[in-house]
């Protein structure tokens, strides 16, 4: 087995491919009766370690779909298998859409609550958010229930939990009405962007950035909702800038990088020529995500939004020395904080910085340049993306870390859902 980006492979003794709770309830009974371990995995897309297991991996692939909806309360239950871009389809059939989403949308439901996932905007949390209650089944093969109203403590601790409570099963969402957003991608003087930030984030509703290293330039993306405007038809031109030129042509660009290193400042500064302006408007859930064809290593922090600028401006220092062969953009996007234990946005309002390699690449010495600057200013990881944590790192950017692990034992008190790289995270035996 490997993840999507291939930086994890690993040897499961045992996939299961359960199609109902019934199936998953007896996969845990079983596991706990041969001590054995369990992880869950959706899509693959996590970059750290979260899905790797020698004993058993379940897989929910083929436990998707809509379970019911309230149309006049604009929520819906799924199924924790069900992955992004088909539950975008499904919420349009009843009339509804996610408040926010990131720009991937081929993970599970549940795997992206579960490691934080988020989209950009300054009024918007992360996905986490927008659920308002969770099933699962625990390590002994009960089947818990919690929610905004009922078991509101273990509710907190299971939002972001990286799948250490139990394997979640169905996940109720709070919607809104369908609506369509205006997509605007342009090339900006990185000194306009900063110098203007906050104007930028107040008056767009989803506002984010990538910075091509070693050039003075940012490609902003914009998206607002759009009333009664037509949805756009397909346009050959928006087709080949975000699909041909994002994907095959800069395939060629990395691969021609990663043979000549002393070539990435050049690569960068010809990959941000060839981005042109892009708009678009049709349906939310067709707008926030973009197809990666091009497989790379990603690490993203979390760190306070009022500490942004003093720390982008050392991310970008600490770059510009060229100590590094990359070419990668940096992408940063902004989110609204909240009151889940394990979340990156934690008790404040945040910024993200998400910095990656591709593949073929070493990614260590890069990234553990950039981890040493967001740790400094109290930065926690995307949960789904490459760190060096360890549980005293966690216990000292988590307040709620003990309240966790304290929910964590009761829900597993046999740590069937813990794995060696949550050994190693956690702190747990």
């Amino acid at each position: 087995m490997k993840n999507w980006a291939e930086n994890i492979t690993w040897n499961p003794s045992e996939i299961a491919y359960p199609i109902s709770e019934e199936e998953i309830q007896q996969i845990v009974l079983r596991a706990a009766n041969d001590r054995k371990k369990i992880r869950v995995i959706g899509t693959g897309h996590s970059f750290s370690a979260l899905c790797k297991t020698d004993d058993v991996l379940v897989s929910l692939d083929k436990f998707q779909g809509l379970v019911s909806s309230n149309k006049d309360k604009i929520q819906a239950v799924v199924k924790a298998g069900t992955k992004l871009n088909y539950l975008g389809d499904l919420l349009f059939e009843q009339g509804m859409g996610m408040e926010n989403l990131g720009d991937i949308d081929v993970q599970s439901i549940a795997g992206t609550i579960s490691t934080g996932t988020h989209g950009t905007g300054t009024q918007f949390g992360s996905i986490s958010t927008q659920v308002i209650a969770l099933r699962f089944v625990n390590g002994q093969g009960e089947i818990i229930n919690c929610s905004e109203t009922e078991n509101r403590a273990l509710f907190k601790a299971t939002q972001v939990s990286m799948g250490v409570m139990g394997i979640i099963t169905q996940i109720t969402l709070q919607c809104v009405p369908l609506y369509k957003l205006r997509l605007n991608i342009g090339v900006t003087p990185m000194g306009d962007v900063l110098s203007n930030l906050q104007k930028h984030l107040d008056k767009n509703r989803n506002f984010e950035f990538y910075w091509m290293p070693y050039t003075e330039k940012l490609v902003t993306k914009t998206s607002n909702i759009v009333e009664n405007a037509e949805v756009d038809k397909v346009n050959f031109f928006n087709y080949w800038s975000e699909y041909v030129v994002e994907n095959y042509a800069f395939k060629i660009i990395c691969e021609y990088a990663r043979w000549f290193p002393s070539q990435n400042r050049a690569v960068s500064r010809l990959t941000a020529k060839l981005i042109t302006e892009v708009e678009k408007t049709t349906y939310s859930h067709k707008i926030y995500a973009t197809q990666r064809l091009v497989k790379f290593r990603e690490m993203e922090y979390n760190i306070p939004a009022e500490a942004y600028l003093e720390v982008w401006k050392e991310v970008v220092k600490t770059i510009n020395n060229g100590k590094f062969n990359i070419h990668f953009p940096i992408e940063n996007r902004w989110v609204k904080g909240d009151d889940i234990l394990m979340s990156p946005a934690y008790k404040r309002d945040s910024a993200y910085i998400a910095c990656h390699v591709y593949k073929n690449k070493d990614c260590q010495p890069y990234f553990k340049a950039l981890e040493d600057i967001f740790r400094a200013y109290e930065g926690r990881p995307h949960w789904g993306k490459m760190n060096t944590l360890g549980p005293i790192d966690v216990a000292a950017i988590y307040p709620e870390f003990p309240t966790f692990l304290k929910h964590r034992a009761e829900q597993d008190p046999d740590n069937i859902f813990i794995s060696p790289y949550l050994q190693q995270l956690l702190g747990v035996e």
